[in-house]
């Protein structure tokens, strides 16, 4: 029955699978019809697990600007307007399928397996210094900041811009699927993440 649950009545997640051991529990690709859960498992334990990968992604979109603690670009023109972050998503994936003729969430699986990062510095206090190390990144982690930048990357690259939101959230996804730092802003970042983070090993 699961098997006829399509996202947008059009693509099966039943079957993509995600290839990173790490990563298995926490990518969720529950069957829906429309990406959004209404908060249903907020009060769980590791709620985000239980959500769809999509409906992830739609969150990190609705606040794209945000990063540390401001907002570095204003993300007022999609905030609280799901129907936007909605619109975006389908026409984003109907592009990625266009252009790689495979199912657009198995892309984006795949794209948040090469932009997720495996290693990163905490700096803690030691005495009257301050001491970096590298330190293992936790899986759920690892797919939070993967859709933050893969967001992130899209929203600077159409801000302001020719390139709407659209083209360019389907080109870094389909870039980071790729495996193209030179083209996916968030596969760049985790490289230079985990570079900082190995000198400090």
């Amino acid at each position: 029955m699961t098997e006829d649950i399509k996202l947008f009545n059009r693509w099966s997640l039943h079957d993509v699978k995600v290839s990173d051991p790490g990563l298995q529990r926490y990518i969720g690709l529950q069957p829906t019809i429309i990406p959004k859960s209404g908060g249903r498992q907020a009060k769980k334990q590791f709620h985000k697990s239980k959500m769809s990968i999509v409906e992830r992604l739609a969150g990190k979109l609705m606040v794209p600007g945000h990063r540390s603690k401001k907002h570095v670009l204003t993300s007022g023109r999609v905030v609280g307007k799901y129907f936007t972050t909605y619109t975006i998503l389908r026409d984003a994936f109907e592009k990625i399928e266009q252009q790689t003729k495979k199912n657009p969430v198995e892309v984006l699986v795949h794209a948040i397996e090469n932009s997720a990062l495996r290693e990163e510095i905490a700096a803690y206090q030691v005495g009257g210094i301050i001491v970096r190390r590298a330190v293992i990144t936790a899986p759920q982690r690892r797919v939070d900041i993967a859709l933050k930048n893969i967001c992130q990357a899209a929203y600077r690259k159409s801000f302001g811009k020719k390139e709407n939101i659209t083209d360019a959230l389907a080109n870094e996804i389909i870039a980071a699927y790729n495996n193209d730092k030179g083209k996916s802003d968030a596969v760049n970042e985790k490289e230079r993440i985990e570079r900082e983070s190995e000198s400090a090993r």
